[in-house]
């Protein structure tokens, strides 16, 4: 049987926005994401005293040859003088992306927006609704609400745009 060719690509991961995210502070929270793909970390900027944020901020990340298959989220309030506050955390897996890639590479779209395929929501991901993974102009994209775990509330919305090298 051969081995599948290694994929080697670029995943941009743009954190939109939080919604419901959970009080740490005395009355709000500093809202932040950490991204980790593999050993590749990213960061969001604080948001003062908002519980509902919107960065609308691009985190880069290569995909290589390691099997990365899980883009972790996870959401941390800002503290001065202690440790940050955990907000929740989530994961995604990109196995879908990446087979919608190659769809996308087959039928050789470049051009115009076609869906690729939906995607349901899994009982062991984050994933807070059905989403589905697009082909625009030649990139793959997925627009995607997460539910956060081991918090009481709070859920990220995340889009992600794949492009293979």
């Amino acid at each position: 049987m051969a081995m599948e060719a290694s994929r080697s690509g670029r995943l941009k991961v743009i954190i939109v926005q939080g919604k419901n995210l959970v009080i740490r502070d005395f009355r709000s929270s500093d809202p932040y994401v950490v991204v980790k793909l593999g050993k590749q970390k990213a960061k969001t900027k604080v948001i003062k005293s908002n519980l509902n944020p919107i960065w609308n901020e691009e985190l880069n990340f290569t995909i290589g040859s390691e099997p990365t298959r899980l883009l972790n989220f996870e959401v941390f309030d800002k503290d001065l003088f202690k440790r940050d506050d955990k907000m929740g955390r989530a994961s995604i897996n990109l196995q879908p992306m990446q087979s919608a890639s190659r769809l996308s590479k087959i039928l050789r779209m470049s051009v115009g927006e076609t869906t690729l395929r939906k995607v349901v929501p899994g009982k062991d991901d984050c994933v807070a609704e059905e989403y589905s993974i697009r082909c625009i102009n030649g990139e793959v994209v997925q627009d995607v609400w997460l539910r956060l775990s081991g918090v009481e509330s709070g859920e990220i919305q995340v889009r992600m745009k794949y492009v293979e090298e």
